[in-house]
């Protein structure tokens, strides 16, 4: 099974619906994002995934409850630590480096996904640890998603056109 992974999305909803279309063409059989939608008209198109998404919240989304609300129908947001478990692999989700550091370090999961610097990082810790970098491209200058092949917990980044 692979996964879609993507963070810092921004209210780039262009971006985001083109994270969409590569998810549905690779036919990801889940979708996580690591917080800062911003507004809830960026999570909308969301809904056209093929598969669940799983989410936190960002430091940057401002309008929570709308937000949350728009995940209805395919997908759940937390507020700090989302967990989960496919093709028998423990995934987390969080925003923050350092929580997702601690989180990997403890050997609990095989993924954690975070993000907040809008920086690519993939590194191994007692799991595969991994920013995929930011959807919306407002500070890098690059748009980028990650897929993951859960058996092999290989790791790919994706830029968008």
């Amino acid at each position: 099974m692979k996964i879609g992974v993507m963070a810092d999305s921004h209210d780039n909803v262009p971006k985001v619906q083109q994270a969409v279309d590569l998810f549905n063409d690779e036919q990801v059989g889940l979708v996580v994002h690591a917080g800062d939608f911003i507004s809830p008209f960026a999570v909308k198109p969301l809904a056209h995934l093929t598969c669940r998404v799983l989410a936190v919240f960002g430091n940057n989304d401002g309008e929570r409850i709308g937000v949350a609300n728009m995940f209805t129908g395919f997908g759940e947001v937390h507020p700090n630590l989302a967990t989960t478990t496919a093709a028998g692999r423990r995934i987390a989700v969080v925003h923050y480096p350092e929580l997702a550091r601690s989180l990997a370090r403890s050997g609990d999961y095989d993924l954690v996904v975070y993000g907040h610097t809008h920086e690519i990082d993939e590194s191994v810790e007692k799991g595969v640890l991994l920013n995929p970098g930011e959807v919306g491209g407002w500070l890098t200058g690059r748009c980028t998603v990650a897929l993951v092949d859960l058996e092999t917990l290989q790791v790919e980044i994706r830029d968008l056109e």
